[in-house]
């Protein structure tokens, strides 16, 4: 693929290519054969049949023949822990030799040592440690990426974790989304009063992290071993005065009613769902929140309830599709991979996953305004693909076929 220097002042045609552009409105992944992508600035201004190409637009522009490889848009992952400290493989290696989750936790594993470790971690640690992973992603043709906090569970340690997923934004042309995730688990320190410390990350954590604008969105953990509904209900009282949107971890162990709790909330996005049922899904699409599928923790911690997504195909929930990354039950930096699992363990189509990685995730961000499918005035995120097929990109395991990515035009 022939290319040259970019300068942003000059327009730019990636031309000779054919397109799933993911479009509303467009049939199956909106394909164009013979297709063009132009770029002004930072933007789309044309993203559909080469022809249609103004020719003053093309007479201008600095020309790249794709050669007739395919171009999505860039690739994101809506659903990550990738900031955190450590690993857990040793808790991996003991599971693998028959130690129970309580005698793993008794050793001092669990979640709990993933907090440990990242309180002890200083920021420019926790800054190194993460990069990687953002890198493998990046590498993959993810131009935007979700990162939750969590593992801090105080002010202090919570701050740290978002301010270092801004940082990794700034290092690297990404875009970064940042999740505080406060109520994900109960600190030790807590001495099991969890109405208290869902007291505190509403009404101290909340508040001071969203006045720093470390915080896009708030998540939570509604299952029996985190917080109960109306626990969470509390959080995201607390996160819609302030104007901030929400998502929730639902119904992955057992079915609390997270899908509904969510939906009445107007969440962007419901993550797990193994255990949702149908009133949830009915409540989940009325609602406009995005199903979004994990399938690595289901493979890591071999989960055998498939999440409803046939439920959530019969009462129209677009369902996302993200890597889940994190140290103790998706240690996983693959959205290719991701896709692969989804279509493997839960049947989702080519389609589906496709759009799931692309157009369903930006919606569970709240950013499909900006990004996720190849149309004028979106971000120009896009990757360029070495494929005869966009099958190929759910249908390979371990293997790479990224040509090009491209991040708001750069």
């Amino acid at each position: 693929m022939a290319s040259a220097p970019y300068d942003h002042g000059l327009p730019r045609l990636f031309r000779n290519a054919r397109l799933a552009t993911l479009a509303a409105g467009r049939e199956g992944l909106g394909t164009v054969e013979r297709g063009a992508v132009a770029i002004e600035g930072r933007r789309i201004v044309h993203a559909g049949p080469e022809a249609d190409v103004p020719q003053a637009f093309a007479a201008r522009a600095v020309t790249v023949d794709c050669e007739g490889r395919w171009i999505t848009p860039g690739l994101i992952d809506c659903h990550t822990h990738l900031v955190h400290a450590g690993n857990r493989a040793n808790e991996f290696e003991m599971r693998l030799d028959g130690a129970t989750y309580e005698k793993v936790a008794r050793a001092g594993g669990g979640i709990v040592s993933s907090v440990r470790a990242l309180r002890a971690a200083g920021e420019e640690a926790l800054f190194a440690q993460s990069l990687p992973r953002l890198d493998a992603l990046i590498a993959e043709g993810v131009t935007t990426v979700e990162m939750k906090s969590g593992y801090g569970l105080d002010l202090d340690n919570e701050r740290k974790s978002l301010r270092v997923a801004r940082r990794l934004g700034a290092a690297r042309n990404v875009t970064v989304r940042t999740t505080f995730l406060g109520a994900h688990a109960l600190p030790p320190e807590a001495g099991g009063d969890s109405d208290g410390y869902i007291a505190r990350v509403a009404h101290e954590m909340l508040p001071a992290l969203a006045k720093e604008g470390l915080v896009d969105a708030v998540d939570g953990f509604c299952e029996g071993i985190a917080f109960s509904p109306e626990q969470i209900a509390r959080a995201f009282d607390a996160a819609l005065a302030l104007g901030i949107p929400v998502k929730l971890h639902a119904d992955q162990l057992s079915n609390l009613g997270g899908a509904a709790l969510a939906a009445r909330y107007g969440a962007l996005s419901a993550d797990h769902l193994e255990h949702a049922d149908e009133a949830g899904a009915a409540a989940m699409a009325a609602a406009g929140t995005v199903a979004v599928m994990l399938p690595g923790a289901f493979y890591f911690i071999r989960e055998t309830k498939v999440p409803p997504v046939e439920l959530f195909r019969r009462h129209g929930v677009p369902m996302a599709v993200a890597t889940d990354c994190n140290p103790g039950t998706a240690p996983l930096t693959s959205l290719l991979l991701a896709m692969n699992m989804a279509a493997t363990l839960f049947r989702m189509t080519v389609a589906e996953c496709l759009a799931g990685a692309t157009r369903e995730a930006a919606r569970a961000l709240g950013v499909l305004a900006e990004t996720g499918t190849l149309e004028p005035g979106k971000w120009a995120d896009l990757a360029v693909w070495d494929i005869e097929s966009p099958a190929e990109l759910v249908y390979r395991m371990g293997f790479n076929p990224l040509h090009a990515r491209i991040w708001r035009g750069q």
